[in-house]
């Protein structure tokens, strides 16, 4: 068997569900790559190799009796730390949060991971509260690119994209409320998801904004993003924003040829300021794709209108901890949610009106095309530290553009798969592609394609350690 980190969680649980090899092994090997790795990443915020390695056991006790020891036997895993898992502060990136008594229970889409067979590392780094694209987070470090260990890895999600494409798990969980599972995706060089608002459930995670927030997984490749949406997904009575609809089994659309879809590539505020390296990710897919160009009225708005309501709901829900612990704030968040807490009511009013004409904008976009195209960021992953980079000769904040083409996208709740565009010797780009409410298997069906045919993929990082031999058994 190939060293256990050079496979896929499909392989993975492949070899544990055919007794080639154990759930432990997996696991114990997963572990002293966090440990060999890590270190030069900062991807983990905890690691917890004991309750892994009993869950582990439990998996290879399951095989051992003939029983099925589900989907993802003895796929390792880790999670943004803003999930719950039973007996660990929920921390979300700040030490205001590590004063608070540890989980009770496990999030739901833990539970669900577990139940799945997949077996639970630890948490990861990511933006204090969210609120942020870099995951250079203040109190714990900043998470390290592994194409680049100079460079940033995205965020907020950063540690959970830069710990799949580092190889220290095959699956992580993120979250997504302006683009923080797309922004890493893309930077690091990873698929990742963020579904339709309300298929997956978001209870037992700290939320940010709850009108926006969404949650959702990284993977290697688009078999494994299959497999963990498969197995996420179902209504959750616990979660008033999950919504009620058939699960959407897509691992069986990736055996078939991709249909012809009415693909749009979005001009407008989606081109502008873009770097050349951005358009030709872009480019690459619209080419493969044979997608014509398209129109999308009112992103420029609709980005506006976020940032609104992103600091609006963000400042009520921090509105005590600022007033009474503003000094133990990450400084550039702190002021952030003062600002946003300060709008006057009829600002988030008109925002909500904004957002609900740009959602009918796009919907009828949709009569045309089946899925849209669009960058997943301006640029490429800039240097650990690097406050501004420069679009269209102007020099900008980098925090505050990474997230320009994500924006509006999730402001409306459509979900999108960002794939990776990887040229050799250059640093990741991705691309987003984007569907109409409820149609996830469209984008699962085209990144399939794109993948089968070279135009997108993950690359392994050069830059990291060797990992330690493989373990047997």
């Amino acid at each position: 068997m190939k060293p256990s980190i050079d496979l896929t969680a499909a392989e993975i649980a492949a070899e544990v569900r055919g007794g080639r090899a154990s759930a432990q092994s997996v696991v114990e090997r997963a572990l002293s790559v966090v440990a060999a790795r890590d270190r030069a990443l900062n991807c983990f915020t905890r690691v917890l190799p004991e309750r892994a390695m009993n869950s582990a056991r439990s998996v290879d006790e399951r095989v051992a009796k003939g029983q099925d020891p589900a989907p993802l036997a003895g796929v390792p895993f880790a999670v943004k730390n803003l999930f719950d898992i039973e007996g660990v502060v929920t921390l979300a990136g700040s030490i205001i949060e590590a004063d608070n008594p540890a989980a009770s229970a496990d999030a739901t889409l833990v539970s669900r991971m577990e139940a799945a067979g997949a077996v639970l590392l630890g948490t990861l780094n990511m933006d204090e509260y969210a609120y942020g694209f870099t995951t250079e987070n203040h109190h714990y470090g900043p998470t390290r690119n592994p194409h680049d260990l100079t460079r940033i890895a995205g965020g907020s999600s950063g540690g959970s994209a830069a710990a799949v494409a580092a190889g220290l798990a095959p699956l992580t969980l993120g979250s997504d409320t302006n683009g923080s599972i797309r922004v890493p995706a893309a930077l690091c060089g990873v698929y990742g998801l963020k579904p339709t608002f309300g298929r997956l459930s978001r209870h037992g995670t700290k939320p940010f904004v709850h009108s926006l927030d969404h949650v959702g997984p990284f993977a290697r490749t688009v078999r494994d993003l299959a497999l963990i949406y498969d197995v996420l997904q179902g209504h959750d009575p616990a979660d008033p924003t999950s919504a009620d609809r058939p699960i959407q089994t897509v691992s069986p659309l990736l055996a078939a040829p991709c249909r012809p879809l009415r693909t749009g590539w979005l001009g407008g505020w989606f081109g502008e300021n873009a770097s050349r390296e951005a358009i030709g990710a872009v480019e690459a897919v619209a080419q493969a794709l044979r997608a014509v160009t398209a129109d999308l009225p009112g992103a420029k708005a609709a980005r506006a209108a976020a940032f609104c309501l992103t600091g609006a709901e963000g400042g009520s829900l921090h509105l005590q901890a600022l007033r009474t612990r503003p000094a133990d704030f990450d400084p550039a968040t702190r002021d952030r949610l003062i600002a946003g807490a300060l709008q006057p009511a009829h600002v988030v009013a008109k925002a909500q009106r904004v957002r609900r004409w740009f959602l009918d904008q796009a919907l009828e976009l949709f009569q045309q095309f089946d899925m849209l195209l669009a960058p997943a960021t301006p640029f490429a992953a800039t240097p650990i530290g690097q406050a501004d980079t420069t679009m269209n000769g102007q020099s900008v904040s980098v925090r505050a553009n990474l997230g320009v083409y994500t924006q509006p996208i999730s402001f409306i709740g459509l979900p999108v798969l960002t794939v990776p565009i990887v040229a050799r010797d250059a640093l990741p780009l991705g691309v987003q592609l984007i569907a109409a409410p409820w149609r996830e298997d469209v984008l699962f069906a085209a990144a399939a394609w794109l993948e089968a045919q070279g135009v997108a993929g993950a690359r392994a990082p050069s830059t990291l350690p060797t990992a330690p031999a493989a373990l047997a058994g």
